[in-house]
């Protein structure tokens, strides 16, 4: 059976201002994690449009992991090891798609409904009697839940943190109840991985990471509050080009990024015409890949598409 949770994520922002603040804090959290020459490689960022949803965003990148892997298990896997990360953002409703380049029977959905409250819809995702059976509903705190040492900050931690733009902060106890303005985030994940043996434990593996990971991405989505709060759409679109340009130079440096991608970013960094003449999200549109039809969000909650059905995302298929 399919491991699900819905995780429902509080945080002192209204949705509209979570819109900015969203893009912001992927593309910042993307370009900080590839300093090492690892991370995530942008593969394509574009318009799509779906006929309940209306317009949105296409992004599909690549999560490269083989170096931060332990290195017994760096010897029994391929050298480049990515998970393909494919999202449709119709804001205030998103779902993404995850699938590993050496694990083609491991998949994860997550679908997000942002709305403006404290976390109190029951079921936003309109599940239907038997999957809210299934469903394992998980409230977190991004003050007071714990994250591991490596991903502390003291100047992140929103306990102590004040916005010196907003005024808002700290987060003291029990403030989902007394914030305002407050917006809750409600993330419904299904883990799936379907080898016998190794089922269940891997899938509760999935979940108790995908819950620090919320912890510390809207934990940071508060704590750069200053440095976005400021930005229309258009200027944070042109941040998230600009840091996914950074991005997928850094990852080429460690000879990782995928050749298409690589050909394009020596192509602007042997030309100084080329860079000066190429702004930021001119060099994300004019991603091979970008030029490819965009693939269909999935329709909504439903159980995970089955390993068969996902040959076509795979790079061997």
């Amino acid at each position: 059976m399919v491991l699900t949770k819905e995780y429902r994520i509080c945080m002192p922002l209204t949705v509209e201002e979570y819109k900015i603040g969203q893009l912001y804090m992927i593309a910042r959290y993307s370009h900080e994690q590839s300093d090492s020459g690892e991370g995530v490689e942008v593969i394509c960022n574009q318009p799509c449009e779906d006929p309940v949803h209306g317009e949105g965003q296409f992004t599909e990148k690549r999560i490269h992991l083989s170096n931060r892997l332990p290195y017994w298990v760096q010897a029994m896997i391929p050298k480049v090891f990515y998970i393909t990360e494919k999202a449709w953002n119709y804001y205030p409703y998103t779902i993404s798609e995850y699938t590993c380049s050496f694990i083609p029977k491991l998949h994860i959905q997550v679908i997000t409904r942002y709305e403006d409250n404290n976390g109190t819809t029951h079921n936003c995702h309109k599940l239907t009697p038997e999957e809210l059976a299934e469903r394992a509903v998980d409230f977190v705190d991004i003050a007071y839940d714990e994250i591991g040492p490596k991903h502390y900050r003291e100047e992140e931690d929103v306990r102590y943190f004040q916005s010196q733009k907003t005024g808002r902060g700290p987060l003291v106890e029990g403030w989902k109840n007394s914030s305002q303005p407050v917006m809750c985030s409600y993330k419904l994940v299904k883990a799936s991985f379907e080898v016998w043996g190794l089922q269940t434990k891997v899938e509760e593996l999935i979940h108790k990471y995908t819950r620090e990971a919320q912890v510390l991405a809207h934990r940071q989505a508060f704590a750069w509050i200053d440095s976005w709060i400021s930005m229309t759409l258009d200027e944070v679109r042109e941040y998230e080009a600009e840091m996914h340009m950074e991005t997928n130079a850094r990852v080429a440096q460690a000879g990782i990024l995928s050749p298409r991608r690589l050909s394009l970013v020596n192509s602007l960094n042997d030309s100084d015409e080329a860079v000066e003449g190429v702004t930021p999200s001119q060099y994300i549109s004019a991603s091979p890949t970008s030029k490819s039809p965009t693939p269909k969000s999935p329709s909504g909650p439903q159980t995970p598409t089955s390993p068969s059905s996902l040959k076509s995302w795979l790079p061997w298929s």
